[in-house]
């Protein structure tokens, strides 16, 4: 395919440096409003550069979109790509809130082109490997799943772009949380229960104001470092997650236990150790349980992974892997846990999504 490319930071150039190696794929334009950013990377790809953003999603030889800026921009950004018939890899999360996630996935919808979000937890080897075991059934009937994902931030992290209420919409939870609360519907479904709480230990994130049932009310409500949540399926099983910028040594650690075993994820390569997987059999009698361990000591390959299965999706004429529906699904348990939070009560869910929609930023 022919790709455009809308932001140029980090994320814009890993996606850029993975679809260069990809075979048959070309890059036609990359776009950031910061036109040395933009240059940059044109000159690596050897592409057309621009400013404006509007100009990469209306070129006719562009069939795809990949959308990497702070999320204030992913809506806008992702709905005219995809209003003008381009397939989009949006990076996660979908939007802002609620209503900004809603409004992609209805235009993908009528203009009957593949919206992605971009989840690429789901392609670290060691999580995949987990997810077949799991779905293969051997570790029998899933009962609950834990998950502790953290960083510690860096001098001045307070500073940038997610502290400000405008440009990130949330904090921790909807910036590493929402890839938690992703696998958490990948291994065991949907939920009907939330109930969250959200905390400002450590970094000055500042305030912001939300609006309410279309009234503005001024609340100090600080964007949160660390969010700890729990949701709960229709048949009583668990997911729990805590997900924080205080943790000073980064971690992840995925579990999932079921009644002949478990899984336990460690680890996402570089500063989160090396990735492994060990794969727990329950003994009959209770005793210490067989493990068999897998470690994958390799440069991280999610990125590659991620982009084949979009393409791939894209050739066979179905919906990727973690498609437009899963990420406003995600959001719709990252709202549950704001509002839970806010509340202080749990949130029931109903199967499909809420007419009433609570925005936690007064920003759209």
């Amino acid at each position: 395919m022919k790709i455009g490319i809308v932001g140029c930071g980090l994320m814009g150039r890993r996606r850029a440096s993975v679809i260069r190696q990809s075979q048959g794929d070309e890059i036609v334009i990359v776009a950031d409003i910061d036109e040395s950013r933009a240059r940059g990377l044109a000159e690596e790809m050897d592409c057309w550069e621009t400013k404006d953003w509007r100009e990469a999603v209306v070129r006719d030889d562009v069939e795809a979109v990949v959308v990497s800026t702070t999320n204030k921009f992913l809506m806008p950004v992702t709905v005219a790509a995809l209003e003008n018939g381009k397939h989009v890899l949006c990076e996660k999360p979908l939007g802002r809130n609620l209503k900004e996630a809603r409004r992609m996935v209805e235009a993908a919808k009528r203009a009957g082109v593949f919206l992605k979000t971009g989840f690429n937890h789901r392609h670290h080897p060691a999580i995949w490997k987990a997810h077949e075991l799991c779905t293969q059934g051997l570790i029998g009937p899933v009962m609950f799943i834990r998950a502790v994902y953290g960083h510690g931030g860096r001098p001045g992290y307070d500073k940038e772009w997610r502290a400000s209420p405008d440009l990130a919409g949330g904090g921790e939870l909807l910036d590493q949380g929402i890839h938690i609360v992703d696998l958490f519907r990948w291994f065991m479904g949907d939920f009907t229960e939330v109930f969250g709480s959200i905390a400002t230990y450590f970094w000055d994130l500042g305030y912001f104001r939300e609006e309410r049932e279309k009234r503005e009310v001024a609340f100090n409500r600080q964007l949160e470092d660390n969010a700890f949540i729990l949701l709960r399926t229709a048949d009583g099983r668990i997911a729990q997650g805590h997900t924080s910028w205080t943790q000073w040594k980064n971690r992840f650690s995925f579990e999932v236990f079921g009644r002949d075993g478990h899984l336990c994820v460690d680890g996402l390569g570089g500063s989160y150790g090396v990735e492994r997987l060990i794969w727990g059999k329950r003994r009959p009698d209770s005793g210490p349980p067989i493990e068999e361990c897998f470690e994958f000591d390799e440069p991280d390959r999610s990125w590659e992974s991620e982009w084949s299965e979009f393409v791939t999706a894209i050739k066979e004429g179905r919906e990727p892997l973690a498609n437009g529906r899963d990420g406003l699904q995600a959001m719709r348990l990252i709202n549950a846990l704001y509002e839970s939070s806010r509340s202080g009560h749990t949130v029931q869910l109903n199967k499909t999504l809420p007419q009433r929609e609570f925005l936690f930023s007064t920003f759209r």
